[in-house]
């Protein structure tokens, strides 16, 4: 009889896990950093009220933001206001075409279509009559990055970077606007370059916005703001005469451009803003975009209120791009309105000003919006402008935009419809991205 025999059953090969372990552990990574990157503040911030025992007329506070924020108030400048696109453009692209040495321009919109392409034909051809243009743009603002104007540029020979075009953040985007030609012309405002800024603000879908020439000593500063970012993205430095030329002294205006980013200065904003409220004795006029101020703002806009500073505030109306931004600035009104400031939403089209002024003297004007994303997150540029007859000027501009505007009451803030109100309190929940 055979002995039986007695088989042992061979165990599978089993493959090895760690390719999937990896797998999981780079998505957690990148999941985790993508949230680190957008979600969560690194920098402190300021966190206690700012108290100012002198207003913006007191020479003390010029003194003080021209330390605080960097570069100094300088004399001798002109500033000519903008408005609309139907004055804009024409402005920036005559001065660009006169252009006889250097082009720097760094941009957030710019979006295909019949002003853009006015603009690349306008640089290309000074890039082949020989001027050196250097064209930064941001790449979440461009719908065109391999598009016909780009390429245009690039075949004439200017330089062109796309600001943090592969990148894990959608913060810390350059939000500046700044052109200077020949180191003696610049421009600084809110404008984008596109047709929905085109025309005078006639269309319910069109832009309300305005834009600044500005001419003297204070352009040497536009130009380093352009360089800040102009180095982080090319690795280079602009320099000579061709850029920073001597400055004549065409006006009388005493300004300042300051520059607020995230690698340097990041709440350079927001202490601007803080301190100009805390320093204003009679009035305040603010017209802004995207409104929606944080704990700190409010407070101090209350207390400046409570010791008798009238304030009004303009801001979008129905015809806005972004709508839960709306409603979230809108939620955070109640302790304001309580207070006597007094809210104006411009009713014919899109709003997209972004100034403030304070005391009928003290003007800030640019890029920032009153939200966290400018005043924390992102690139910009403000032109500060200490000067009365600025002010006159522009708060002219404020009362003919408050006359196309309807007045908010309490009443009406109490009885917003109820879809509004949660919209705007689930928003708040992203407040630090909007």
């Amino acid at each position: 009889m055979r002995p039986s025999r007695h088989f042992r059953t061979v165990p599978e090969i089993q493959k090895p896990a760690w390719p999937g372990y990896l797998a999981a552990a780079a998505a957690g990574g990148f999941v985790t950093l993508f949230l680190h990157r957008n979600f969560f503040e690194s920098e402190k911030k300021i966190t206690h009220p700012v108290i100012v025992d002198y207003g913006v007329d007191h020479p003390q506070f010029g003194r003080t933001v021209s330390q605080l924020l960097g570069p100094p108030l300088v004399d001798g400048n002109t500033v000519e206001i903008l408005e609309n696109g139907v004055e804009i453009f024409p402005s920036m692209i005559n001065a660009i075409r006169q252009a006889k040495r250097s082009i720097t321009f760094e941009n957030f919109v710019f979006t295909e279509g019949n002003v853009t392409w006015q603009f690349a034909e306008a640089m290309a051809e000074r890039a082949r009559a020989g001027v050196k243009v250097h064209f930064l743009q941001d790449a979440m603002g461009c719908n065109c990055v391999e598009g016909r104007d780009i390429k245009t540029l690039l075949d004439a020979g200017c330089e062109v970077e796309i600001f943090r075009y592969i990148n894990l953040q959608f913060n810390e985007r350059t939000h500046r606007k700044l052109l200077v030609i020949d180191g003696h012309v610049g421009f600084i405002g809110g404008v984008g370059i596109s047709d929905d800024w085109d025309g005078d603000a006639d269309e319910p879908d069109h832009w309300r916005d305005t834009q600044y020439r500005v001419e003297g000593p204070v352009v040497g500063q536009m130009q380093q703001a352009f360089l800040d970012n102009w180095a982080q993205t090319r690795g280079c430095v602009l320099h000579g005469e061709d850029y920073f030329p001597e400055s004549a002294k065409p006006g009388s205006y005493f300004c300042q451009v300051f520059q607020s980013s995230a690698s340097q200065g990041a709440d350079n904003a927001r202490m601007m803003f803080l301190f100009s409220i805390a320093a204003a004795r009679r009035t305040i006029r603010i017209a802004n975009a995207y409104f929606i101020p944080d704990d700190l703002t409010i407070s101090t806009l209350i207390e400046a209120r409570e010791r008798g500073v009238d304030i009004e505030v303009i801001v979008p109306g129905p015809h806005i791009d972004q709508r839960v931004a709306r409603y979230v600035g809108r939620s955070r009104w109640a302790g304001m309105l309580k207070s006597g400031i007094r809210f104006y939403e411009y009713q014919p089209c899109r709003y997209h000003c972004k100034y403030m002024i304070v005391d009928d003297r003290w003007t800030s004007v640019g890029s920032c919006n009153f939200d966290n994303r400018s005043l924390r997150l992102n690139e910009e540029a403000n032109l500060n402008v200490c000067e009365p007859d600025f002010a006159a000027r522009h708060l002219k501009i404020f009362e003919e935009d408050k006359a196309d505007s309807r007045e908010v009451t309490w009443e009406d803030w109490v009885a917003r419809p109820l879809a509004e109100k949660i919209q705007g309190h689930l928003g708040c929940l992203l407040r630090s991205q909007l």
